[in-house]
Formats: structure tokens, C-alpha cells, sequence
């Protein structure tokens, strides 16, 4: 049977292979990849800044991971999923507009102040929207896996590989409508991966 959820350990914890844990301090359980958003200015685009698996090597299997969303005035999170994780949004400061879709096509949406939470059920899309004209939204989300996931609705569905007819008659529209909206989107949905905390992990386990 298949699993979507991290794996239960014996350990105390996971460490990589070449490791033993005589080697191993409290530099193996700290994380400093966020740090230097604290005095950064805010981007110019949608951000976001990830302690998951990927960048952070001591959550393997503990299904924990973090994120910061950074939200320049109007800007979106486009909708998206996570397939094995519920998401936990904690906005830190200004106004946010979320939702998501459950099963049935209902749509759940709120308007989000600073200290506020809300729940993304795992695996149903959902999105994240800063409507300020001037201020940037600024949110942490937490997820119940070292490695939640992401897929991007508008990235899978335009930026891969199905045939233009294939989704011009699924949108019920024409190709050209349908390659005016692949000629408009980035390569990439997301921009963070933090090479200096994984040089930092791979000089710890050299």
C-alpha cells in the first residue's frame, strides 16, 4: 500500500549515511537559510523562502517543514496543491486573501489580518492573494511533512508537455488562447533554494 505521509524512524533521528553521531553538535539541528530576510527588502516579486527536506538535511523523516511567504503589493501565490500535506498559514503582518476548493467545487475564502491562521487541507488547491496597492504581506506556513510538495495548477498545466488541442477543448477556447497563456507564464512558480545552507550541510557531512 502507498504511503504519502514521512516515514516513522526508531532513531532519535535521521543523520546522512556518511555521518556518525560522534560527529554531529547542534550545528546539525540549526537552521539559518531565513535569517537574512530579516533586514532584506522585500522582493519584487512573490516569494518564497523554504525550510524543507531540500534545504534543511536534519528533517528528514520528521515531518515538519517551514515556509515564508512573501507577498509584494498585489501580488499572488497562484493555485496550487500540496499532495502530502496539510498546510498551517500564520500571517505576520498586513491583509491576505486565501482560499481553497474542496472536492464538491466549493470555494473557501477568507480575508486574513496580521496574527491570523488558516487551514489548507491536504492535497485540495488553494491560493493566496495580497490585494494592498502599497503594502507587502509577509505569512509563515507550516506543513506536517519534511517535504510537503508543491504543484502548480497554472505551471503543470501550461508549462509541461500536453498538447495545446488537449487543453484548448478542455478550457473549451482555441490554441491560440491557450499559447497566449504559455508565452505569459515564468519557468519557474517559485525562486527559493538557499546554496549557501546547502553548501553549509554539505561541508558539515564531508
Amino acid at each position: 500500500m502507498a504511503s504519502t505521509v514521512d516515514l516513522n524512524i526508531t532513531s532519535d533521528f535521521v543523520l546522512p549515511s556518511i555521518v556518525t553521531g560522534s560527529l554531529v553538535d547542534g550545528s546539525f539541528f540549526t537552521f539559518t537559510g531565513i535569517c537574512a530576510l530579516v533586514s532584506a527588502q522585500p522582493p519584487p516579486n512573490f516569494k518564497v523562502t523554504k525550510a524543507s527536506m531540500a534545504e534543511f538535511l536534519t528533517l528528514n523523516r520528521q515531518s515538519v517543514s517551514l515556509v515564508v511567504l512573501q507577498f509584494p503589493a498585489v501580488t499572488t501565490n497562484p493555485p496550487h496543491i500540496h499532495p502530502r500535506s496539510v498546510e498551517l498559514l500564520f500571517l505576520v503582518d498586513e491583509s491576505l486573501e486565501v482560499g481553497f476548493v474542496d472536492t464538491t467545487n466549493k470555494l473557501f475564502n477568507q480575508t486574513l489580518q496580521a496574527g491570523d491562521m488558516f487551514v489548507f487541507p491536504k492535497g485540495l488547491f488553494h491560493f493566496q492573494y495580497n490585494a494592498d496597492a502599497q503594502k507587502q504581506a509577509i505569512a509563515f506556513s507550516a506543513f506536517g511533512s519534511a517535504n510537503a510538495g508543491t504543484v502548480s495548477l497554472p505551471m503543470t498545466l501550461f508549462t509541461t508537455s500536453i498538447d495545446d488541442m488537449i487543453l484548448a477543448k478542455a478550457f473549451k477556447t482555441d490554441v491560440a488562447t491557450i499559447q497566449a497563456l504559455k508565452a505569459g507564464l515564468a519557468p519557474k512558480p517559485y525562486s527559493s533554494i538557499d546554496l549557501k545552507e546547502k553548501e553549509r550541510y554539505k561541508q558539515l557531512v564531508s
